[in-house]
C-alpha cells in the first residue's frame, strides 16, 4: 500500500488473485470448437466425468435454431471446473478439437 498526496493505492503482489478476480466465477467453463450437431446432452456427457454440473448451455441462432458453434458448463465447485479444464482442453469432441478456457463477463 503506498500513500501519494493523500490518495492510498493497493498494490496486487499474488498474480494468482488478480486472475481470479479478473475471470469472475472460475466454476463457469466456455467451449469453443464446437461441431454445429453437438447438443447439450452430448456436451454434458463429456463433460460430468469431471464433477457435478450445475448447467450445460450450448448457443444457438435464435431464428434458425442452429449452433452457434460453442456453449459453456458451469460445476458445481472450482476443483471440477479446473480439472475439467485441463482434461478437456484440445480434446476432440464430435471430430472436432474444443477449445475450453475459463467463462468471463462481458
Amino acid at each position: 500500500m503506498l500513500s501519494i498526496n493523500g490518495a492510498v493505492r493497493i498494490f496486487r503482489t499474488t498474480p494468482l488473485v488478480g486472475s481470479l478476480w479478473a475471470r469472475g466465477s472460475c466454476s463457469k467453463l466456455f467451449v469453443g470448437g464446437l461441431s454445429y450437431d453437438t447438443n447439450e446432452t452430448v456436451l454434458k456427457n463429456a463433460f460430468e466425468k469431471h464433477g457435478e454440473i450445475i448447467e450445460v448451455r450450448v448457443i444457438c441462432h435464435h431464428v434458425s435454431g442452429k449452433s452457434r458453434g460453442y456453449g459453456f458448463v458451469r460445476f458445481a465447485s472450482e476443483a471440477a471446473a479446473d480439472a475439467a479444464l485441463k482434461e478437456m482442453h484440445s480434446q476432440v469432441l464430435d471430430g472436432r478439437n474444443i477449445r475450453v478456457e475459463y467463462a468471463h463477463k462481458g
